[in-house]
């Protein structure tokens, strides 16, 4: 982390800016120049590239990147200039129909089920204020059932941050009566729960669950749900109690078998670079037995795996 830091002192946005003008020049571009830059500049800094750049150049540096760039590194280094709640925003757009016209709601489900009331808060106002339109009927036209109802519940119940202590005995025994203690399951509960609780209650909700039935609350949605509605309930649970175990679960699925899901590998790196990658990274290592560094080497090559390695931590300027 030291190595970013002296960076900071020796680099200012304009010099940056100056730098990516220069690496945009002759045929084909500096792309490794590129990566080197903004790999290694927080969102504060990568807005005030941007802000440089049009200045200096007349010239939107994203539209630049856009078309000197080409690939995965594009798709990875478009996504990065984001901030992250733009970039929430902007992954969910895309991931309903955007764009593009094609949906991935497992993308969609991890964006919202894995975010705090805050990011969603801000989620939804970026939306509106991105792409005109609200972000809620969206969701009611490309999901359905009750997948549908969990994401549209999750997103907009106020939830308060601690646990609610009279509560927690209550809402496992709910849990077990509306799931394996009934033939069939009762999704409403389920879905009233996982979108009214916080993630701290909802952590001692899963605790005691344990000690009463001796079952995980993780295996019980797995048996009684399925598809992305067992899937968001899975994600809101596991980010309850640990997220690094959620996102390095993603990665490793992302990775694993034949071929490289890019999208999921991009979408988790970036978006997690700066909030809790250190804690991904170690319990990668430690649920898999492999460096997360290494499984993204050998998954990826060139300008790419540069990138991501960069945003991993693992190479400084």
């Amino acid at each position: 982390m030291a190595a970013k830091s002296v960076q900071t002192v020796l680099s200012s946005p304009r010099d940056d800016a100056i730098q990516l003008y220069r690496a945009f020049k002759g045929f084909g571009g500096n792309t490794a120049a590129v990566v080197n830059i903004l790999a290694h500049r927080n969102a504060s800094q990568r807005a005030l590239i941007q802000r440089e750049y049009r200045a200096m150049y007349s010239e939107d540096l994203n539209e630049k990147l856009s078309s000197e760039l080409s690939g995965d590194v594009k798709r990875a280094v478009l996504l990065w200039m984001y901030d992250p709640a733009a970039r929430d925003a902007y992954i969910v757009y895309q991931a309903l129909g955007g764009s593009e016209g094609f949906t991935d709601l497992t993308a969609v489900t991890e964006v919202i089920c894995s975010r705090t009331p805050s990011q969603l808060q801000h989620l939804r106002q970026l939306y509106y204020a991105m792409f005109s339109i609200e972000l809620e009927p969206t969701i009611e036209l490309q999901a359905s059932g009750d997948h549908q109802k969990l994401l549209l519940a999750y997103l907009i119940t106020p939830r308060n941050e601690g646990v609610v202590r009279s509560m927690v005995e209550h809402d496992a025994k709910a849990l077990y009566e509306a799931g394996e203690n009934k033939l069939g399951t009762d999704e409403k509960t389920f879905i009233r729960i996982f979108s009214e609780r916080s993630r701290a209650h909802l952590a001692a909700v899963s605790a005691t669950y344990h000690n009463i039935y001796d079952r995980k609350l993780e295996k019980a949605i797995e048996n009684e749900t399925s598809g992305n509605f067992g899937y968001g309930l899975l994600t809101i649970l596991q980010c309850a109690e640990n997220p690094g175990i959620y996102f390095a679960k993603v990665l490793r699925k992302a990775m694993k078998g034949l071929g490289t899901d890019e999208s999921t590998l991009t979408r988790v790196i970036v978006t997690r670079a700066e909030i809790d990658m250190q804690y991904i990274k170690a319990e990668y290592h430690k649920n898999y037995g492999k460096p997360l560094n290494v499984a993204v080497y050998s998954e990826t090559s060139s300008h790419y795996r540069a990138f991501l390695l960069a945003l991993l931590g693992l190479t400084h300027r």
